[in-house]
Protein backbone atom coordinates (compact mmCIF):
# COMPACT_ATOMS: atom_id res chain seq x y z
CA UNK A 1 0.00 0.00 0.00
CA UNK A 2 1.46 3.37 -1.05
CA UNK A 3 1.84 6.18 1.43
CA UNK A 4 2.03 9.88 0.70
CA UNK A 5 4.73 12.37 1.59
CA UNK A 6 3.93 14.43 4.67
CA UNK A 7 4.62 18.17 4.58
CA UNK A 8 3.56 21.20 6.62
CA UNK A 9 1.55 24.28 5.70
CA UNK A 10 0.43 27.34 7.60
CA UNK A 11 -3.27 28.18 7.74
CA UNK A 12 -4.61 31.75 7.79
CA UNK A 13 -4.05 31.99 11.54
CA UNK A 14 -0.42 30.96 11.27
CA UNK A 15 -1.00 27.52 12.73
CA UNK A 16 1.19 24.76 11.32
CA UNK A 17 -0.90 21.91 9.96
CA UNK A 18 0.51 18.70 8.45
CA UNK A 19 -0.68 17.67 5.02
CA UNK A 20 -0.13 14.48 3.07
CA UNK A 21 0.24 14.16 -0.66
CA UNK A 22 -1.25 10.78 -1.34
CA UNK A 23 -0.88 9.08 -4.72
CA UNK A 24 -3.89 9.21 -7.08
CA UNK A 25 -6.76 6.85 -6.42
CA UNK A 26 -6.29 3.65 -8.44
CA UNK A 27 -9.94 3.90 -9.52
CA UNK A 28 -9.46 7.36 -11.02
CA UNK A 29 -12.76 8.88 -12.18
CA UNK A 30 -14.30 5.47 -12.80
CA UNK A 31 -17.17 5.91 -10.35
CA UNK A 32 -17.51 9.67 -10.90
CA UNK A 33 -18.26 8.93 -14.55
CA UNK A 34 -20.79 6.23 -13.74
CA UNK A 35 -24.08 7.02 -15.48
CA UNK A 36 -26.86 5.72 -13.25
CA UNK A 37 -29.53 6.99 -15.66
CA UNK A 38 -28.29 4.74 -18.45
CA UNK A 39 -28.15 1.83 -16.05
CA UNK A 40 -31.67 2.49 -14.79
CA UNK A 41 -33.27 0.98 -17.91
CA UNK A 42 -31.21 -2.20 -17.54
CA UNK A 43 -32.02 -2.21 -13.83
CA UNK A 44 -35.78 -2.29 -14.47
CA UNK A 45 -35.40 -4.99 -17.13
CA UNK A 46 -33.29 -7.12 -14.80
CA UNK A 47 -35.74 -6.76 -11.92
CA UNK A 48 -38.61 -7.92 -14.12
CA UNK A 49 -36.68 -10.98 -15.28
CA UNK A 50 -35.54 -11.70 -11.72
CA UNK A 51 -39.15 -11.75 -10.51
CA UNK A 52 -40.09 -14.23 -13.23
CA UNK A 53 -37.11 -16.48 -12.43
CA UNK A 54 -37.78 -16.29 -8.69
CA UNK A 55 -41.30 -17.57 -9.22
CA UNK A 56 -40.00 -20.38 -11.42
CA UNK A 57 -37.47 -21.47 -8.77
CA UNK A 58 -40.12 -21.14 -6.04
CA UNK A 59 -42.30 -23.62 -7.91
CA UNK A 60 -39.37 -26.03 -8.19
CA UNK A 61 -38.65 -25.80 -4.46
CA UNK A 62 -42.32 -26.41 -3.62
CA UNK A 63 -42.47 -29.50 -5.79
CA UNK A 64 -39.06 -30.92 -4.88
CA UNK A 65 -40.47 -32.47 -1.67
CA UNK A 66 -41.91 -35.21 -3.88
CA UNK A 67 -38.43 -36.18 -5.06
CA UNK A 68 -35.69 -38.28 -3.39
CA UNK A 69 -33.85 -36.78 -0.43
CA UNK A 70 -30.64 -36.25 -2.39
CA UNK A 71 -32.41 -34.06 -4.97
CA UNK A 72 -34.15 -32.05 -2.25
CA UNK A 73 -31.05 -31.26 -0.26
CA UNK A 74 -28.87 -30.60 -3.31
CA UNK A 75 -31.34 -28.04 -4.68
CA UNK A 76 -31.44 -26.20 -1.34
CA UNK A 77 -27.64 -26.24 -1.13
CA UNK A 78 -27.31 -24.92 -4.68
CA UNK A 79 -29.77 -22.08 -4.04
CA UNK A 80 -27.81 -21.03 -0.98
CA UNK A 81 -24.37 -21.35 -2.54
CA UNK A 82 -25.45 -19.28 -5.53
CA UNK A 83 -26.34 -16.45 -3.15
CA UNK A 84 -30.11 -16.16 -3.72
CA UNK A 85 -31.28 -17.63 -0.42
CA UNK A 86 -32.81 -14.34 0.75
CA UNK A 87 -35.33 -14.44 -2.10
CA UNK A 88 -36.51 -17.96 -1.27
CA UNK A 89 -36.28 -18.29 2.51
CA UNK A 90 -39.88 -19.47 3.01
CA UNK A 91 -39.56 -22.22 0.41
CA UNK A 92 -36.14 -23.30 1.69
CA UNK A 93 -37.41 -23.60 5.25
CA UNK A 94 -40.39 -25.62 4.04
CA UNK A 95 -38.10 -28.12 2.31
CA UNK A 96 -35.76 -28.38 5.29
CA UNK A 97 -38.64 -28.85 7.73
CA UNK A 98 -39.97 -31.61 5.47
CA UNK A 99 -36.54 -33.29 5.46
CA UNK A 100 -36.24 -32.98 9.23
CA UNK A 101 -39.73 -34.41 9.86
CA UNK A 102 -39.66 -37.23 7.30
CA UNK A 103 -36.06 -38.37 6.97
CA UNK A 104 -33.77 -37.20 9.69
CA UNK A 105 -34.98 -39.38 12.56
CA UNK A 106 -34.37 -42.56 10.59
CA UNK A 107 -31.27 -43.94 12.33
CA UNK A 108 -31.16 -46.93 9.95
CA UNK A 109 -31.07 -44.63 6.94
CA UNK A 110 -30.05 -46.04 3.55
CA UNK A 111 -28.51 -42.75 2.38
CA UNK A 112 -24.92 -42.15 1.33
CA UNK A 113 -22.37 -40.05 3.20
CA UNK A 114 -22.69 -37.02 0.93
CA UNK A 115 -26.48 -36.80 1.32
CA UNK A 116 -26.42 -37.27 5.10
CA UNK A 117 -23.55 -34.84 5.69
CA UNK A 118 -25.12 -32.19 3.47
CA UNK A 119 -28.49 -32.61 5.20
CA UNK A 120 -26.84 -32.35 8.62
CA UNK A 121 -24.99 -29.14 7.71
CA UNK A 122 -27.97 -27.36 6.20
CA UNK A 123 -30.38 -28.39 8.95
CA UNK A 124 -27.96 -27.27 11.66
CA UNK A 125 -27.21 -24.02 9.85
CA UNK A 126 -30.95 -23.29 9.86
CA UNK A 127 -31.32 -23.95 13.57
CA UNK A 128 -32.76 -27.46 13.57
CA UNK A 129 -31.78 -29.67 16.50
CA UNK A 130 -29.97 -32.47 14.71
CA UNK A 131 -27.76 -35.06 16.37
CA UNK A 132 -24.34 -36.07 15.11
CA UNK A 133 -25.30 -39.67 15.98
CA UNK A 134 -26.58 -39.87 12.42
CA UNK A 135 -22.94 -40.49 11.41
CA UNK A 136 -22.59 -43.61 13.57
CA UNK A 137 -23.44 -45.70 10.52
CA UNK A 138 -20.08 -44.70 9.03
CA UNK A 139 -18.02 -45.81 12.06
CA UNK A 140 -16.21 -49.17 12.08
CA UNK A 141 -15.71 -51.66 14.93
CA UNK A 142 -12.56 -49.80 16.04
CA UNK A 143 -14.60 -46.61 16.55
CA UNK A 144 -13.01 -44.90 13.54
CA UNK A 145 -14.51 -43.72 10.29
CA UNK A 146 -14.52 -46.49 7.70
CA UNK A 147 -11.58 -46.35 5.28
CA UNK A 148 -13.94 -47.25 2.44
CA UNK A 149 -15.36 -43.71 2.68
CA UNK A 150 -12.16 -42.31 1.20
CA UNK A 151 -13.24 -43.40 -2.27
CA UNK A 152 -16.19 -40.97 -2.05
CA UNK A 153 -14.57 -37.58 -2.67
CA UNK A 154 -17.81 -35.56 -2.59
CA UNK A 155 -18.89 -37.39 0.53
CA UNK A 156 -15.59 -36.56 2.23
CA UNK A 157 -15.95 -32.89 1.27
CA UNK A 158 -19.51 -32.80 2.62
CA UNK A 159 -18.47 -34.48 5.87
CA UNK A 160 -15.61 -32.02 6.33
CA UNK A 161 -17.99 -29.08 5.83
CA UNK A 162 -20.59 -30.62 8.16
CA UNK A 163 -18.06 -31.26 10.91
CA UNK A 164 -17.18 -27.56 11.02
CA UNK A 165 -20.52 -27.02 12.77
CA UNK A 166 -19.63 -29.21 15.73
CA UNK A 167 -20.49 -28.16 19.27
CA UNK A 168 -18.58 -28.97 22.44
CA UNK A 169 -18.52 -32.67 23.25
CA UNK A 170 -19.26 -34.02 19.77
CA UNK A 171 -16.34 -36.42 19.56
CA UNK A 172 -17.57 -38.00 16.35
CA UNK A 173 -17.29 -34.65 14.56
CA UNK A 174 -13.82 -34.07 16.01
CA UNK A 175 -12.83 -37.39 14.48
CA UNK A 176 -14.54 -36.43 11.22
CA UNK A 177 -12.44 -33.27 10.87
CA UNK A 178 -9.18 -35.13 11.48
CA UNK A 179 -10.18 -38.01 9.21
CA UNK A 180 -11.43 -35.94 6.27
CA UNK A 181 -8.73 -33.26 6.45
CA UNK A 182 -5.93 -35.81 6.31
CA UNK A 183 -7.38 -37.68 3.35
CA UNK A 184 -8.51 -34.57 1.47
CA UNK A 185 -4.99 -33.10 1.65
CA UNK A 186 -3.72 -36.33 0.10
CA UNK A 187 -6.47 -36.33 -2.55
CA UNK A 188 -5.68 -32.75 -3.57
CA UNK A 189 -2.19 -33.81 -4.66
CA UNK A 190 -3.38 -36.82 -6.62
CA UNK A 191 -6.51 -35.57 -8.36
CA UNK A 192 -6.70 -33.37 -11.43
CA UNK A 193 -8.40 -30.00 -11.70
CA UNK A 194 -11.03 -28.74 -11.08
CA UNK A 195 -11.71 -31.18 -8.22
CA UNK A 196 -8.23 -30.75 -6.73
CA UNK A 197 -8.68 -26.97 -6.74
CA UNK A 198 -12.07 -27.31 -5.07
CA UNK A 199 -10.63 -29.51 -2.31
CA UNK A 200 -7.76 -27.11 -1.65
CA UNK A 201 -10.18 -24.20 -1.46
CA UNK A 202 -12.57 -25.97 0.93
CA UNK A 203 -9.72 -26.94 3.24
CA UNK A 204 -8.72 -23.29 3.44
CA UNK A 205 -12.18 -21.72 3.39
CA UNK A 206 -15.04 -23.94 4.58
CA UNK A 207 -18.42 -22.53 3.57
CA UNK A 208 -19.35 -21.06 6.95
CA UNK A 209 -16.02 -19.20 7.20
CA UNK A 210 -16.05 -17.75 3.68
CA UNK A 211 -17.45 -14.43 2.42
CA UNK A 212 -20.76 -15.38 0.85
CA UNK A 213 -20.75 -12.98 -2.11
CA UNK A 214 -17.22 -13.96 -3.12
CA UNK A 215 -18.06 -17.64 -2.75
CA UNK A 216 -21.25 -17.22 -4.78
CA UNK A 217 -19.40 -15.70 -7.71
CA UNK A 218 -16.83 -18.47 -7.56
CA UNK A 219 -19.57 -21.09 -7.46
CA UNK A 220 -21.19 -19.71 -10.66
CA UNK A 221 -18.33 -21.15 -12.71
CA UNK A 222 -18.35 -24.49 -10.91
CA UNK A 223 -22.10 -24.91 -11.23
CA UNK A 224 -22.44 -23.85 -14.86
CA UNK A 225 -19.98 -26.58 -15.87
CA UNK A 226 -22.22 -29.26 -14.38
CA UNK A 227 -24.07 -30.99 -17.24
CA UNK A 228 -27.49 -30.97 -15.53
CA UNK A 229 -27.38 -27.52 -13.95
CA UNK A 230 -30.62 -25.62 -13.43
CA UNK A 231 -30.53 -22.87 -16.05
CA UNK A 232 -33.26 -20.73 -14.44
CA UNK A 233 -31.54 -20.84 -11.06
CA UNK A 234 -28.13 -19.99 -12.53
CA UNK A 235 -29.61 -17.12 -14.55
CA UNK A 236 -31.37 -15.80 -11.44
CA UNK A 237 -28.13 -15.89 -9.44
CA UNK A 238 -26.13 -14.05 -12.11
CA UNK A 239 -28.77 -11.36 -12.62
CA UNK A 240 -29.11 -10.84 -8.90
CA UNK A 241 -25.33 -10.56 -8.54
CA UNK A 242 -25.12 -8.01 -11.36
CA UNK A 243 -28.00 -6.01 -9.93
CA UNK A 244 -26.21 -5.76 -6.60
CA UNK A 245 -23.02 -4.70 -8.40
CA UNK A 246 -24.96 -1.88 -10.06
CA UNK A 247 -26.22 -0.76 -6.67
CA UNK A 248 -22.66 -0.73 -5.31
CA UNK A 249 -21.51 1.35 -8.32
CA UNK A 250 -24.28 3.86 -7.70
CA UNK A 251 -23.33 4.14 -4.03
CA UNK A 252 -19.64 4.56 -4.90
CA UNK A 253 -20.56 7.22 -7.45
CA UNK A 254 -22.43 9.17 -4.78
CA UNK A 255 -19.57 8.73 -2.31
CA UNK A 256 -16.93 9.72 -4.89
CA UNK A 257 -18.91 12.82 -5.80
CA UNK A 258 -19.16 13.80 -2.14
CA UNK A 259 -15.43 13.27 -1.54
CA UNK A 260 -14.59 15.21 -4.71
CA UNK A 261 -16.64 18.18 -3.52
CA UNK A 262 -14.98 18.11 -0.09
CA UNK A 263 -11.43 18.06 -1.45
CA UNK A 264 -12.08 20.03 -4.65
CA UNK A 265 -14.73 22.62 -3.74
CA UNK A 266 -14.09 24.56 -6.94
CA UNK A 267 -15.64 21.70 -8.94
CA UNK A 268 -19.13 22.74 -7.84
CA UNK A 269 -18.93 26.06 -9.66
Amino acid sequence: MSTGQVSQVFDKDGVVRPTAEFPPDIWGDCFLNYNSEEDKIDHVRREEEIEELKEQVRMELRSIVNHPLSKQINLVDTVERLGVKRHLETEIEHVLQHIYDIYYHDIDHPYDLCTIALSFRLLRQHGHQVSSDIFNKFIDEKDNFKESLTSDVLGMLSLYEAAQLEVHGEDILDKAIVFTAAHLHSMATNLSNPLATQITHVLKWPIHKAVQRIESRRFFFIYQDQPLHNQALLRLAKLDFNLLQSLHKKELCQLSTYVNIIFNPSCIF
